[in-house]
């Protein structure tokens, strides 16, 4: 419980800057971040040295003793019990998550609480701490990582001419879970021939032809932490075309690599991998961001982008995930899970770059 108390402070401590008393928290993730609680419905309430974790009945056996804070078991809406706290404190001045509290919540809540309470919107408190992973977050993630890249091993032993793509995603899924994962990261993605040039394609009945690329990114979800990986392989022979379209994105994938480090504006990272597509007149076939923080979720800070100038640091998890995509021809994309340090960044991903034939 240790590290929950320590997550707890920390929100605490940034309350006096956002001139608020308290913090509501709505955010699954979040919820999980300073709790451990991993139900579906919980509210969390921050408040100097006290955390209040609000639950229903459903949950009273799994979070007695189980749970960091004041637990309250409520027969009721939880924003009704989080309002009876926040007078009986006398907390008046009340932050809240607006990316993650309903409308419904918010009424609520304003009706409950008498005049001279306000409401403040406060985003980004907790995805903040977040972003700054643990010892024992890393190696959860790891975990993750491991069991992704085993499942695409194996799942790619079995891959013939003629599967569907859907039949690789299901394949890759169940992996995954056999390797001890809950669930997938995200929908995993798999895209054959010219349905590569589609960044976020979903799986089709279309079957594997030969002479064509085969693209397959994928995550797990593995003691609540994720993970993300994007490899290519070829049914047959690589045309010149396509190894020249695969080299250059490796090449970008790899720069990318080489920029990370603590201090360095995320966007120059992805300004390293536009720079090498540029080289090879692929700049225009690059239509996303180079990536994303990842952890309790597929999606967290900070964004690896044109125009984030969020600056690096030591111990956030971001992947590198250049793309190059030709509408008719089909698309490249590789990408690594990372763990950025002081000099550089470990690729967190074991599974090679090679791009692989397969018959």
């Amino acid at each position: 419980m240790i590290e929950f108390e320590q997550r707890s402070q920390g929100v605490a401590a940034t309350l006096a800057g956002h001139k608020i008393d308290a913090l509501l928290v709505t955010s699954p993730a979040n919820i999980r971040y300073l709790t451990g609680y991993t139900g579906s419905n919980g509210l969390v309430l921050v408040a100097g040295s006290f955390l209040y974790f609000f639950t229903d009945p459903r949950y009273a056996t799994e979070t007695k003793g189980n749970i960091y804070g004041k637990v309250q078991v409520c027969k009721g809406p939880l924003i009704d019990f989080a309002a009876r706290v926040l007078k009986s404190k006398r907390l008046k001045r009340i932050g809240f998550e607006p990316g993650h509290m309903n409308v419904e919540q918010h009424e609520k809540l304003r009706k409950a609480l008498p005049a001279g309470f306000a409401l403040k919107a406060i985003a980004g408190v907790v995805e903040a701490l977040r972003s700054i992973k643990s010892a024992s977050e890393i190696v959860k993630i790891r975990a993750s990582v491991q069991a992704n890249s085993e499942a695409y091993f194996r799942t790619l032993k079995r891959i013939r001419l003629g599967a569907r793509e859907r039949d690789v995603a299901a394949e890759l899924d169940f992996q995954m879970r056999v390797l001890g994962a809950e669930k997938p990261a995200f929908d995993t993605i798999v895209a054959t021939g010219e349905r590569t040039a589609l960044p976020h394609a979903h799986p089709t009945g279309r079957r594997l032809e030969d002479n064509e690329f085969l693209l397959v990114d994928m995550g797990a979800t593995l003691d609540g932490y994720t993970s993300d990986m994007t490899r290519m392989s070829y049914m047959g022979v690589p045309s010149k075309r396509n190894r020249a379209l695969y080299k250059a994105v490796l090449e970008a994938q790899l720069a990318g690599l080489d920029a990370v480090r603590a201090g360095v504006p995320a966007s120059r990272v992805d300004a390293a991998c536009r720079e090498v597509l540029k080289r090879h007149e692929l700049d225009h076939a690059f239509v996303h961001s180079t990536g994303h923080g990842l952890g309790l979720e597929i999606h967290e800070g900070p964004r690896i982008a044109r125009k984030e100038q969020t600056k690096l640091q030591a111990g956030m998890v971001i992947t590198i995930e250049p793309g190059a995509y030709i509408e008719g021809l089909g698309g490249v994309r590789i990408e690594d899970t990372v763990l950025v340090t002081e000099r550089g960044c470990e690729v967190l991903t074991p599974t090679s770059k090679e791009l692989i034939q397969l018959s």
